[in-house]
This record gives C-alpha cells, structure tokens and sequence, in this order.
C-alpha cells in the first residue's frame, strides 16, 4: 500500500494511507482536520524556554509557566515560593515572583506577558515540588497570553539543551 508522508509542522512527520485520501472534498476537508489536530497537539506538547531558565507550555490562549530542570537543580532545596497573584498583569522577561534555596535567592522573570490566572498554591505551601517534578506537580503560574507571537523568541527543547551545553548560562 503506497503512502503519503505529509509535514505537519517542523519536527512533526504524519503519515496518513493513500487509500485515506479521495479526490473528493470529503477527503480534502478531513486531511485539513486531521493537520489542525495533529498541529495543536505538537503545540500543546512543546515546552519553551528562556535564557533564565523558565519554560512555559501552552495550551490554547494560557500558558503554564514553571523553571528548568537545570535551574531547579543550580538553587537546590527550594525552601520558598512567591508567585505572582491572581489577576496581575505581567510583561514577558520582568520580575514577577522570587524562590529561595538553601543555597540562593533567585528572582523569577514571566517568559511572557499576560494576566495571571492561576498559581499553584501547593508550591507556595510545599516548594519542594519545584525540585521532585518542576515539569509537572511544581508549575509556578498560569497565564493568559497577550502576544502568542513572544513564543517565537523562546527557545524549543532541543535549542535550550544546545544552549545549556554553552557558556552562555
């Protein structure tokens, strides 16, 4: 059976059957929504990051922001959270919050501008979540983007670990 390899988006190859494709509207209309879902899907599972240290995901207009494995692993213990508060404005690369270690402060800049619609308050109650899961259970905030457009100047997974292979950090 002969195939169809079609590129979604960058880094994301669907393959789809040739006997799927009609030259019908029909078939032309479902190869647009299955694009549109495969495409939010890879959106939706990328993480972004600053040169901080920070990340964001996001999921429609909101976005889950939170700090590296990496940066996690610098301060050690995390024994302190201040997080922004919901409803606050915050503009991309300004100070919006602090976490303390036990071996050092370090002020937590917004990789993008929105109004804060969430903070996860475990985190504020038990910042050790920040060291056992900081892609998961210790998500600092969550925002509703102003520009989408301050994503393109994040770095994507594989530029971040470029990145940390520097001397740049």
């Amino acid at each position: 059976m002969a195939r169809l390899i079609t590129q979604i988006s960058r880094c994301v190859i669907k393959t789809v059957s040739h006997d799927l494709l009609y030259t019908t509207a029909k078939s032309k209309i479902a190869l647009v929504i299955m694009r549109s879902i495969t495409t939010t899907q890879y959106l939706r599972d990328e993480r972004w990051y600053t040169d901080k240290h920070e990340w964001v995901t996001v999921d429609g207009k909101i976005g889950t922001v939170g700090i590296s494995d990496y940066a996690q692993d610098a301060l050690g213990d995390v024994v302190y959270a201040q997080l922004p508060d919901v409803g606050s404005a915050i503009k991309k690369n300004e100070e919006c919050g602090a976490l303390e270690s036990v071996k050092a402060a370090s002020e937590l800049t917004s990789p993008v501008s929105g109004r804060v619609t969430a903070k996860n308050e475990a985190v504020e109650s038990k910042p050790g979540l920040i060291n056992k899961s900081c892609y998961k259970d210790g998500w600092l905030f969550k925002v509703e983007l102003n520009n989408s457009d301050e994503l393109k100047n994040l770095m994507n997974e594989e530029a971040y670990n470029v990145f940390l292979k520097s001397d740049a950090h």
